[in-house]
């Protein structure tokens, strides 16, 4: 027989349970269920039929623990909000606290799972995505490396969300932009990069998991509507927590349709101008060579006084500045992060830090170029992520030769004289290769063999950034 409870909140009233559910802040979900005298999953559930298996729920699902433990609703897969009555949507995630005492999101928030079947016909207003998003209950909790089990973990922050009205342009902006490439017969090439806050995550049980997609027959990878990690990093920080300083935002006092074409004309604006120019304009001291001191002045022109702009911080976009010769070439490669030997080759490419980081990350590019008298003047700004068969087909070939490489044992050879290693060379690729990334050659990382090896990152070809640069800025 089904217990029945006097709700202590307002099913109907989303403030009602937003109060209610600060109740859970400084208690694990251990407690939480310690507390729940009702002995739900024994006796029947007391809101709706559950239709999550036992399967599920022997794995301990905290979202699971929240609703049938606290809220007393039973979990479901109900296409609508877990609060119909007051259109909120219950989301369980994590947060953590970095050596330096900030606060990060652990990861990106799903929100649902992209049909692509019938998401093509659905507008954003009236999607399955939007009906699940749009009033968010969020309940953070601590992640703890530490902690021996999950259902430790206390939480820390439970808060009603919704995007604000500028957040929103962009997110739709972005939902229109995974939904076009789907209409296009382009599911399988969708990548987290190609947006700012919303992604197309992917979300499947293992990596060769392929669903249908409506005009193409090309399977896909299973995805999900989620937001990124840095946006729920950024959520975290400036509408959750109480007091924190957020970061300057590019857009002030309007709300515009395209951010993107925002900044790249408020940029291009200023092309033609010489980075002197720049510098007197803005108040730079040149002579001090400030790190940075062409993307300092792309800040600037932005009207961000620091080097933290609100907007990049939630989509994860990196500035990258690149020089362009008078002889129309670009001398340097654009470099990454440098990879220890011993964790690449524990790595699979689907999971990889390398891959992940380029399917992820929004680029601005905000090109210089030297005048014949050798005087250097910005050209423009572009955004810019990489193509799908670029990184799947041309970058993949380099990281997994590379892993390749450091398994069997890094060779040398004597070319002109000189010994050089066989990691993936510029000459080889299209796209990318590897070389030194360290202060010097005693600045070095372990070998899988034992030996000691100077530092090596991941490169992007100068050739290859150049024919990605839009031709109105090459002239």
């Amino acid at each position: 027989m089904d217990i029945r409870i006097e709700f202590e909140y307002d099913r109907t009233n989303p403030k009602s349970i937003e109060a209610y559910a600060q109740k859970l802040i400084g208690k694990s979900f251990r407690q939480i269920m310690d507390d729940d005298k009702n002995v739900l999953r024994e006796e029947g559930p007391t809101y709706g039929e559950s239709d999550v298996t036992e399967v599920k729920r022997n794995k301990g699902n905290l979202g699971q623990i929240i609703e049938e433990c606290f809220f007393h609703y039973s979990c479901n897969s109900d296409a609508r909000a877990d609060f119909p009555e007051a259109g909120v949507e219950l989301k369980v995630t994590p947060y953590k606290i970095n050596k330096n005492g900030t606060l990060a999101a652990k990861e990106r928030l799903i929100l649902t799972m992209i049909d692509y079947m019938t998401v093509v016909n659905e507008d954003f207003d009236h999607s399955h995505f939007w009906n699940k998003s749009k009033l968010i209950l969020l309940v953070y909790y601590l992640y703890m490396k530490e902690a021996k089990y999950n259902l430790d973990y206390n939480i820390g922050y439970a808060k009603l969300f919704t995007p604000p009205e500028q957040d929103l342009k962009i997110i739709r902006h972005d939902y229109e932009i995974i939904v076009s490439k789907i209409r296009a017969g382009k599911a399988h090439e969708l990548s987290e990069g190609d947006t700012m806050y919303l992604g197309a995550a992917p979300k499947a049980a293992t990596s060769m998991n392929r669903r249908k997609q409506p005009f193409s027959d090309e399977p896909a990878k299973p995805r999900a509507f989620a937001f990124k990690n840095s946006y729920m990093t950024y959520v975290l920080n400036n509408y959750i927590v109480p007091g924190k300083d957020t970061y300057e935002p590019i857009i002030k006092d309007e709300v515009v349709d395209s951010f993107e074409d925002y900044v790249v004309d408020r940029i291009d604006a200023f092309a033609g101008y010489s980075v002197d120019d720049l510098c007197v304009k803005f108040d730079i001291d040149a002579s001090k060579k400030p790190k940075s001191l062409e993307a300092l002045l792309a800040y600037r022109i932005l009207g961000i006084k620091g080097n933290h702009a609100a907007e990049f911080e939630k989509a994860s976009i990196v500035i990258k500045t690149i020089r362009i010769g008078s002889n129309n070439k670009i001398k340097e490669s654009m470099s990454f992060p440098t990879f220890k030997f011993k964790e690449l080759i524990e790595e699979d490419w689907e999971n990889s830090t390398f891959g992940n980081y380029l399917r992820e990350t929004r680029f601005l590019f905000v090109v210089y170029k030297f005048d014949p008298d050798d005087t250097l003047r910005l050209k423009g700004a572009q955004f810019w992520n990489i193509p799908y068969e670029d990184l799947e087909v041309e970058v993949k070939s380099v990281w997994e030769r590379t892993v390749r490489i450091l398994k069997e044992g890094l060779k040398f050879e004597k070319v002109n004289g000189v010994y050089q290693n066989n990691f993936p060379k510029a000459s080889e690729n299209h796209v990318s290769h590897v070389r030194p990334h360290g202060k010097n050659a005693k600045d070095t990382y372990e070998l899988p063999d034992g030996r000691q090896y100077p530092k090596q990152c991941f490169w992007l070809n100068n050739t290859y950034i150049l024919e990605q640069i839009n031709d109105g800025l090459k002239e």
